[in-house]
């Protein structure tokens, strides 16, 4: 890629770290190394068959559920797991609440823990874990790559299960959002993504202004003015089975209002975000 400016589109294809609520586990595989993140709330109904999924996908990774103490009982379930997987760890919030806010305590833990990558998607099987071996081979492969996003609006790309206005809704307010903050990529708000751990080092994730559903879009335009760099390759999102979405009017009225406040701040501010 030329510049930071620029996004790829690709055809479908040290020591222990610190755990959370883990205390003992086997040795980490030597290269690379990876924390697949999934943020959940009232999740019961699918976050055993999801880790089951993700553990077949990527065998060697390290899994970090954040749980924003579901009453549905998530987090024991999580921890009857971890009986069997010496490798997922758990941080129970009980303090906190939002997707924005669990994505970058996630993160945060990526940082410190010296993990090379940090994967995020969603615990209701919208996104595919089969689809996280690719990603994370183009990350390794091409180290100018600071962040693979799997994309709906690629060619190859597809969403199941939504209406035709749903789908015009969202591709719109992709078009819109990645042209008011000049994103170079075509889905700005899929959570589906492998980033470089070395480049969220250099953003000062504490400093996000959003703690919910924008934070998304923050973070690629954090990425992008550090000098980072992007690709997207094509995934198909499926509407979920089992639960309920978390995304209420509310939120995604509030997320607008962000975007539109970041872009000010881009465009006319010139404000450092």
């Amino acid at each position: 890629m030329a510049s930071s400016s620029q996004s790829k589109s690709h055809p479908a294809a040290a020591s222990d770290p610190e755990p959370l609520s883990q205390t003992s586990g086997n040795s980490l595989p030597a290269s690379p190394r990876v924390l697949v993140a999934i943020c959940t709330y009232q999740e019961a109904e699918n976050i055993e068959a999801i880790l089951a999924a993700l553990r077949d996908a990527l065998p060697h990774a390290d899994l970090l559920v954040v749980d924003d103490s579901s009453p549905d009982g998530t987090s024991d379930l999580v921890r009857q797991r971890q009986a069997e997987d010496s490798k997922l760890l758990l941080n129970q919030r009980t303090d906190e609440r939002g997707l924005g806010s669990a994505i970058v305590s996630a993160m945060q833990h990526a940082t410190e823990q010296g993990y090379e990558f940090f994967i995020n998607l969603d615990a209701d099987f919208s996104h595919d874990p089969q689809a996280l071996p690719a990603m994370l081979t183009l990350a390794v492969e091409d180290p100018q790559i600071d962040v693979v996003i799997g994309s709906r609006y690629v060619k190859g790309g597809n969403i199941i299960g939504w209406p035709l206005r749903r789908r015009v809704i969202s591709k719109l307010l992709n078009t819109f959002a990645t042209t008011c903050l000049g994103l170079p990529v075509s889905d700005c708000s899929g959570s589906m993504r492998c980033y470089r751990v070395s480049r969220l080092q250099q953003i000062s994730l504490a400093t996000l202004q959003c703690t919910g559903y924008a934070v998304l879009e923050e973070l690629l335009v954090r990425i992008q003015r550090s000098g980072g760099k992007m690709a997207e390759l094509p995934i198909t999102f499926t509407e979920r089975e089992r639960g309920q979405s978390k995304l209420s009017l509310g939120e995604a009225i509030r997320s607008v209002k962000f975007l539109l406040k970041l872009a000010w701040q881009l465009r006319i501010r010139r404000q450092e975000v």
